[in-house]
């Protein structure tokens, strides 16, 4: 979808229309950009921005408050749309999805090329939402092709056109390739996806370990992925942002009992289990910092999740530095009913 929570906030409040607009938390409490319009990103806005920097740079500024419940309805209406033309849909956020469309062309006597269209259209009949696709023979060229003519594009690459596609690609466009790993190469002097191509597969090996093979795959437009259906969170976390820095431990510890609180509502309304807690800090100075705590039996114990957070939190340097914000998550997510491996000692 194409800047989705801003879109649906134009969309709802037509004097929004052609104006910038982001949808994020105050600036006065340290909020963030979650989506910029496409208006709002012709002066430098995106999301991840700090709503306070946003302003800065444009100060006729459209600032909306998240309504996850309305986005949440439409990318269900979205993925009904999708539901029609194939099963084999994978979601990847609340508005992107990968689509396997090669029996549905079969069965339709269409390419998938027309098949895309016509998802397209059928979003915007029932939504009056833009959204871009990239067709593509997998996931990696398809995402990559899905952002070449945003807003509303459709991009096809050709398995004839694939290293040409690729080559002029900036190196960041290679699937997990982020800054400092495009520092790295920028520094071998590998600034596209063609000069990494030229790279040997041992050199690349050398350099970067396991990553090296799926650069080398993926610089050639290899990428034998299925689309998978939806499956289980591999994580569930959340986050505050704190309105002033704290140090305070007995402010901590209240709000990490009440994250911990609230991951164990949300695990159980999903009916998972968790063995693995993590601990996010960023501190004033923007520092950021993760500790994880794995510990069985599997579980939805917020006081569990709240003792090993806290332990957690004794092995970062919150005494000496102040916390800007604070994030519990768990992972190692298994369902309620999945079998479990008890040890030789275990009496439960």
């Amino acid at each position: 979808m194409d800047a989705f929570f801003a879109s649906v906030e134009q969309r709802d409040f037509p004097h929004l229309k052609g104006q910038p607009v982001v949808v994020g938390g105050s600036r006065r409490q340290r909020g963030v950009v979650a989506a910029a319009s496409y208006e709002a990103r012709r002066f430098g806005i995106h999301s991840a921005m700090s709503m306070a920097e946003a302003y800065r740079r444009c100060p006729h500024l459209k600032q909306q408050t998240h309504r996850m419940s309305v986005y949440s309805e439409v990318s269900q209406q979205v993925r009904d749309i999708f539901h029609r033309y194939t099963d084999q849909v994978q979601p990847l956020s609340i508005d992107e999805a990968f689509l396997d469309l090669t029996e549905a062309s079969v069965e339709r006597g269409e390419t998938a090329t027309r098949l895309a269209h016509q998802i397209k259209v059928d979003i915007f009949a029932e939504t009056r939402l833009t959204a871009s696709a990239g067709v593509a023979p997998n996931k990696f060229l398809a995402k990559i092709a899905s952002d070449i003519q945003k807003p509303d594009g459709l991009t096809v690459v050709q398995p004839h056109e694939v290293i040409d596609f690729l080559t002029p690609l900036p190196i960041k466009k290679l699937w997990g390739v982020g800054p400092a790993t495009a520092k790295r190469f920028h520094r071998l002097g590998i600034k596209t996806i063609g000069d990494l191509r030229a790279l040997e597969l041992e050199f690349l090996v050398g350099e970067f370990g396991k990553a090296g093979l799926q650069y080398y795959e993926l610089a050639r437009g290899i990428d034998e992925r299925p689309v998978e259906e939806r499956g289980q969170a591999k994580s569930v976390s959340t986050e505050t942002t704190f309105s002033q820095d704290v140090r305070d431990p007995a402010e901590l510890s209240r709000v990490i009992k009440s994250q911990s609180q609230s991951l164990a509502r949300r695990l159980e309304r999903h009916g998972l289990m968790a063995t693995t807690v993590i601990l996010k800090l960023r501190y004033s100075d923007f520092d950021t910092i993760t500790r994880s705590k794995t510990e069985g039996p599997r579980h939805r114990d917020p006081e569990k999740i709240a003792a090993l957070a806290l332990a957690l939190l004794e092995r970062t340097e919150y005494r000496e530095k102040s916390v800007r914000l604070l994030g519990v998550g768990v992972s190692s997510l298994t369902d309620d009913d999945a079998p479990v491996q008890l040890t030789l000692f275990d009496e439960s």
